[in-house]
């Protein structure tokens, strides 16, 4: 059963809704996109069900960013990411991420979500996940009780561990 989770900017400029099979705050990614627009510890993703984002305010305040891969001599773009982050263009808060390698999930950053407040908290027997940190510091930290990955965990994320009734299968 879906939980309909409400987000917002800090400026209140944006508004969107979307539903969510998923709806903890589950996984750090720690890749240095994530490091560098949510700071130094990185970014907290819940999964939504990409087909239900309704956005109720301020669609045109949304600015999104394809984040760039790699980078010619002078600084300019050569290779880009599949991945989209939204973010508020008058506040900057990051909203969501995209990727249409997934085309089911959208991203919600845990910070934007104002509803249900508390956010429900990680199912017994999982553990929070922190990814992609061969692309960070080794001397940035890992939660402590999370399962860290050098790159991205095996499975589709946390709609894997629903789909396998409760277990987290690597």
């Amino acid at each position: 059963m879906p939980v309909l989770l409400e987000g917002s900017c800090h400026c209140k400029a944006v508004k969107y809704t979307v539903e969510s099979n998923t709806p903890v705050p589950y996984q750090l990614c720690q890749c240095s996109i994530c490091r560098k627009a949510g700071g130094y510890m990185g970014s907290v993703n819940i999964m939504g069900n990409t087909k239900t984002l309704k956005i109720t305010r301020g669609e045109n305040e949304i600015k999104k960013y394809i984040a760039v891969k790699s980078f010619d001599e002078n600084d300019q773009p050569k290779e880009r990411y599949n991945s989209e982050r939204a973010f508020c263009s008058e506040c900057s808060s990051m909203l969501w991420c995209y990727d249409d390698t997934w085309p089911n999930w959208i991203y919600p950053y845990a910070s934007s979500i104002d509803k249900p407040d508390p956010l429900p908290s990680l199912p017994r027997g999982v553990s929070f996940i922190v990814l992609k940190r061969d692309s960070c510091p080794k001397n940035l930290p890992i939660p402590e009780g999370a399962k860290a990955y050098e790159g991205y965990p095996p499975g589709e994320g946390i709609e894997h561990w629903h789909k396998t009734n409760g277990v987290w299968v690597d």
